[in-house]
């Protein structure tokens, strides 16, 4: 897999050295409370290097990226491309930054814009898509920053917290991308 720079983080391969960072941000609160219901319950290390595994060996059905500290390569989160659709273009897209000390300093919004790069100018795709729940506005920011719009909205489609909240739908077009670039 090629990788891709940015100025501050390089989009890479999965590592060995990774591995202790996934085992850590899986099963934190803070960080899986935004993520889907595949963090509802605690992970396995076995769980944890199973996954790895599947993405060392390239055996995934997700196009996924490793968000690396560009001097060390040391793990800052991932990126994916999942439901990917090549007749038609398409794919959705997902992140966690899995280290907080990263948290609202911008490595979301430069590893997106990357993968948007690499999306529709290396991929030919002509859309991205992502889901967002409502109660998350820092990724929602962070999302629209990258030229996302909201474009729906599943009502009520999340249980957390004793509410039911929305689950927003957002996609940016390759002609939206272009004009942002």
């Amino acid at each position: 897999m090629a990788r891709i720079y940015g100025e501050r983080i390089v989009l890479r391969e999965y590592q060995d050295a990774d591995v202790p960072y996934l085992k850590q941000w899986v099963n934190d609160p803070d960080i899986t409370a935004n993520l889907s219901d595949n963090f509802l319950y605690p992970h396995s290390s076995y769980e944890t290097e199973s996954f790895f595994k599947t993405m060392v060996e390239g055996k995934a059905v997700s196009k996924s990226f490793v968000i690396g500290a560009i001097e060390s390569l040391e793990y800052i989160g991932q990126i994916d491309l999942y439901k990917i659709d090549w007749k038609n273009r398409f794919a959705s897209l997902a992140i966690v930054i899995g280290r907080k000390e990263y948290w609202g300093k911008g490595y979301g919004s430069e590893a997106i814009r990357l993968l948007q790069s690499f999306a529709f100018e290396e991929l030919n795709f002509n859309r991205l898509e992502l889901e967002v729940y409502e109660y998350n506005q820092a990724a929602r920011k962070c999302y629209l920053q990258c030229g996302f719009q909201e474009e729906g909205r599943y009502r009520k489609k999340i249980y957390k917290n004793g509410k039911y909240w929305d689950s927003l739908v957002m996609s940016i077009l390759k002609d939206e991308y272009q004009k942002g670039v």
